[in-house]
């Protein structure tokens, strides 16, 4: 194991002066920071010495350090964590949002000891809620998982036919399920914007098609004063490759702004990539050329005296 380290954890009221901020409040060792690849922008980490001496010590996420303290350098500051006064001793690095679209940053790391003794409390001594175990490299994940089962299974002395009574939750399985779902999800909004790519399509088409019909007489005269095939199917494409362009931009303009609000409004990070839009760009080219192709060729093949006569 690279490091280890128990936690109790739970949420509770922070005050600073007049301000005041619910956030959860983990208790853990040292080793919290290697486990979770934190570092801090500000003050130190928790030592060996306030584990034991149960010091009233905090490292707080940087959301509780934006809404308690604002502009004001929280290090060496005091903050009251259920009426306890804790003094900020670091800050920790941002880490945004968690798989879970959980803030990872609005968070109050303090001593396990502190929690155990003074605002959790503990019914059995020693007892945590959950240890989180980082192991050496990814290939031995799968190694660790089974040592730490059969430690405690030892530890809890269950017998062999009997089931666990804890969890053992490998990080990697967590992230192919999320993967799978994100890959279900991506195949779900494909199939609807396939279906909305049809109807589109069939929508351009429909509409050059009667544009075909009500211009019969002028693609006559452009025959007859010397257009060629070529000219005339040049020119139904390219009105239905802008028809297309046009409903690409209408589309890429509401999609970015729906992405912005929804940011906004429910503060989930989103990107509009240059890669998407081109994307688009292209996807309603080809939509265009594809089926603005067959009213173009239709165009193409009207007889110049049957379209001189066309009523």
């Amino acid at each position: 194991m690279a490091a280890v380290a128990p936690m109790q954890y739970g949420t509770a009221q922070v005050v600073y002066g007049n301000q005041n901020w619910s956030t959860g409040i983990q208790g853990t060792t040292p080793g919290i920071l290697e486990v979770k690849d934190c570092g801090l922008t500000a003050g130190r980490n928790m030592n060996e010495q306030d584990i034991r001496s149960a010091t009233k010590v905090c490292l707080l996420g940087q959301t509780v350090v934006d809404n308690l303290f604002g502009n004001i350098d929280p290090i060496g500051q005091i903050v009251r964590i259920k009426k306890i006064p804790f003094t900020v001793i670091g800050v920790l690095e941002p880490k945004g949002q968690s798989l879970g679209g959980q803030d990872q940053d609005d968070t109050i790391i303090i001593p396990l000891s502190t929690a155990q003794k003074k605002v959790f409390g503990r019914t059995v001594p020693g007892m945590v809620r959950s240890i989180m175990v980082k192991a050496k490299s990814t290939e031995e994940l799968t190694i660790a998982e089974r040592q730490i089962t059969n430690l405690l299974r030892q530890r809890h002395r269950i017998g062999t036919n009997k089931e666990d009574d804890f969890t053992v939750m490998n990080l990697t399985q967590v992230l192919n399920m999320a993967e799978q779902t994100a890959n279900i999800f991506a195949l779900l909004l494909g199939a609807i914007a396939s279906v909305s790519l049809l109807v589109g399509g069939i929508g351009i088409m429909n509409i050059m098609l009667v544009s075909v019909t009500e211009r019969t007489r002028e693609i006559g005269i452009r025959m007859a004063v010397g257009a060629k095939t070529w000219d005339i199917r040049i020119q139904f494409i390219i009105e239905a490759l802008t028809l297309s362009m046009l409903g690409g931009i209408v589309g890429i303009i509401i999609g970015s702004g729906g992405s912005f609000i929804l940011s906004s409004v429910f503060e989930i990070p989103s990107v509009v990539s240059f890669f998407s839009v081109l994307l688009s760009f292209s996807f309603s080219a080809l939509v265009g050329i594809f089926f603005g192709f067959y009213p173009a060729y239709k165009a193409s093949l009207l007889n110049p005296i049957d379209a001189l006569r066309f009523e």
